[in-house]
Protein backbone atom coordinates (compact mmCIF):
# COMPACT_ATOMS: atom_id res chain seq x y z
CA UNK A 1 0.00 0.00 0.00
CA UNK A 2 1.53 3.47 -0.71
CA UNK A 3 0.63 6.29 1.03
CA UNK A 4 -1.33 9.53 -0.84
CA UNK A 5 1.54 11.65 -0.75
CA UNK A 6 3.62 12.57 -3.48
CA UNK A 7 7.17 14.57 -3.71
CA UNK A 8 5.95 18.26 -4.20
CA UNK A 9 2.99 17.97 -1.92
CA UNK A 10 2.55 21.41 -0.24
CA UNK A 11 1.30 20.66 3.41
CA UNK A 12 -1.72 23.14 4.63
CA UNK A 13 -0.40 26.44 6.61
CA UNK A 14 -0.55 26.76 10.46
CA UNK A 15 -0.74 29.69 11.86
CA UNK A 16 0.43 29.97 15.37
CA UNK A 17 -0.23 33.58 17.78
CA UNK A 18 3.05 34.33 19.31
CA UNK A 19 1.85 35.33 22.30
CA UNK A 20 3.84 37.07 25.35
CA UNK A 21 2.61 33.33 27.63
CA UNK A 22 3.81 30.94 24.18
CA UNK A 23 7.38 32.80 25.06
CA UNK A 24 7.14 32.24 28.24
CA UNK A 25 5.69 28.92 28.33
CA UNK A 26 7.98 27.74 25.69
CA UNK A 27 10.97 28.86 27.48
CA UNK A 28 9.96 27.66 30.94
CA UNK A 29 9.10 24.48 29.38
CA UNK A 30 12.50 23.72 27.86
CA UNK A 31 14.75 25.16 30.81
CA UNK A 32 15.81 28.30 28.82
CA UNK A 33 16.08 30.83 31.72
CA UNK A 34 17.82 33.58 29.48
CA UNK A 35 15.93 36.62 30.73
CA UNK A 36 15.36 38.00 26.82
CA UNK A 37 12.67 35.24 27.12
CA UNK A 38 10.32 36.73 29.65
CA UNK A 39 11.54 39.92 31.16
CA UNK A 40 10.87 42.86 28.59
CA UNK A 41 13.21 45.29 30.06
CA UNK A 42 16.17 42.91 30.09
CA UNK A 43 15.42 42.22 26.63
CA UNK A 44 15.50 45.68 25.75
CA UNK A 45 18.40 46.65 27.72
CA UNK A 46 20.49 44.17 25.29
CA UNK A 47 18.75 45.83 21.94
CA UNK A 48 15.72 43.66 21.49
CA UNK A 49 12.25 45.68 21.19
CA UNK A 50 10.65 43.11 23.26
CA UNK A 51 10.92 38.92 24.71
CA UNK A 52 10.84 36.79 21.65
CA UNK A 53 10.80 33.13 21.17
CA UNK A 54 13.47 30.80 21.79
CA UNK A 55 14.51 27.77 19.05
CA UNK A 56 13.53 24.97 21.22
CA UNK A 57 9.64 26.31 21.40
CA UNK A 58 10.03 27.06 17.09
CA UNK A 59 11.67 23.48 17.09
CA UNK A 60 8.87 21.88 19.26
CA UNK A 61 6.07 23.95 16.91
CA UNK A 62 7.88 22.86 13.54
CA UNK A 63 8.12 19.30 15.06
CA UNK A 64 4.14 20.06 16.03
CA UNK A 65 3.14 21.18 12.42
CA UNK A 66 5.11 17.94 11.07
CA UNK A 67 2.74 15.49 13.00
CA UNK A 68 -0.53 17.01 13.19
CA UNK A 69 -0.49 16.90 9.27
CA UNK A 70 1.07 13.36 8.98
CA UNK A 71 -1.50 11.79 11.92
CA UNK A 72 -0.49 10.35 15.66
CA UNK A 73 1.91 7.65 14.33
CA UNK A 74 4.23 9.45 12.38
CA UNK A 75 7.90 9.44 13.81
CA UNK A 76 10.14 12.48 13.90
CA UNK A 77 13.35 11.16 12.67
CA UNK A 78 15.14 14.03 12.09
CA UNK A 79 14.50 17.90 12.57
CA UNK A 80 17.24 20.61 11.38
CA UNK A 81 16.29 24.02 11.42
CA UNK A 82 17.85 27.82 11.48
CA UNK A 83 16.53 30.93 12.47
CA UNK A 84 15.55 34.23 11.00
CA UNK A 85 14.22 36.90 12.10
CA UNK A 86 12.87 36.86 15.79
CA UNK A 87 9.36 35.68 16.45
CA UNK A 88 7.95 38.80 19.10
CA UNK A 89 4.54 38.92 21.10
CA UNK A 90 1.65 40.07 19.10
CA UNK A 91 2.82 38.57 15.57
CA UNK A 92 1.52 35.34 13.82
CA UNK A 93 4.07 32.54 12.73
CA UNK A 94 2.65 30.88 9.60
CA UNK A 95 4.34 27.90 8.66
CA UNK A 96 4.43 26.22 5.54
CA UNK A 97 5.84 22.95 4.06
CA UNK A 98 6.57 20.81 0.87
CA UNK A 99 7.63 17.28 0.87
CA UNK A 100 11.24 16.95 -1.23
CA UNK A 101 11.75 13.12 -0.86
CA UNK A 102 10.00 9.97 -0.23
CA UNK A 103 11.92 6.79 0.18
CA UNK A 104 11.14 3.32 2.13
CA UNK A 105 12.37 2.25 5.24
CA UNK A 106 12.13 -1.37 7.03
CA UNK A 107 11.59 -0.46 10.43
CA UNK A 108 11.57 -3.23 13.33
CA UNK A 109 8.38 -2.80 15.83
CA UNK A 110 8.96 -0.75 18.77
CA UNK A 111 7.82 -4.25 21.03
CA UNK A 112 11.27 -6.11 21.89
CA UNK A 113 8.87 -9.31 22.03
CA UNK A 114 7.73 -8.73 18.50
CA UNK A 115 9.94 -9.86 15.59
CA UNK A 116 7.42 -7.82 13.36
CA UNK A 117 8.98 -5.40 10.71
CA UNK A 118 6.45 -2.93 8.85
CA UNK A 119 7.26 -1.49 5.49
CA UNK A 120 7.56 2.25 6.24
CA UNK A 121 7.83 5.27 4.24
CA UNK A 122 9.94 8.06 5.12
CA UNK A 123 9.06 11.47 4.13
CA UNK A 124 11.65 14.77 4.07
CA UNK A 125 9.63 17.94 4.58
CA UNK A 126 11.06 21.31 3.76
CA UNK A 127 9.24 23.81 6.30
CA UNK A 128 9.76 27.70 6.25
CA UNK A 129 7.84 29.74 8.39
CA UNK A 130 7.22 33.79 8.66
CA UNK A 131 5.89 36.13 10.68
CA UNK A 132 5.72 40.08 10.12
CA UNK A 133 9.17 40.74 9.74
CA UNK A 134 10.54 37.97 7.86
CA UNK A 135 11.57 34.98 7.43
CA UNK A 136 11.81 33.20 11.49
CA UNK A 137 12.70 29.38 11.02
CA UNK A 138 13.99 27.54 7.63
CA UNK A 139 14.43 23.87 7.97
CA UNK A 140 14.39 20.17 6.76
CA UNK A 141 12.41 17.63 8.85
CA UNK A 142 12.50 13.28 8.42
CA UNK A 143 9.52 11.46 9.42
CA UNK A 144 8.79 7.92 9.21
CA UNK A 145 5.20 7.10 7.86
CA UNK A 146 4.22 3.59 9.49
CA UNK A 147 2.02 1.44 6.83
CA UNK A 148 0.18 -0.92 9.40
CA UNK A 149 -1.68 -3.18 6.45
CA UNK A 150 2.01 -3.58 4.73
CA UNK A 151 2.95 -6.79 8.00
CA UNK A 152 5.60 -9.20 6.17
CA UNK A 153 4.19 -12.46 6.47
CA UNK A 154 7.34 -14.54 8.22
CA UNK A 155 9.70 -11.81 8.99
Amino acid sequence: MTPPYRVGDELPPLEIPVTRTLIVAGAIASRDYQDVHHDAASAREKGSPDIFMNILTTNGLVGRYITDHFGPTAVLRKVAIRLGAPNYPGDVLRLTGRITELRTADTSSADASSDEVVDAVEAVVQVTGGNGIGRHVTGTVAVTLPEPSAKRAGA
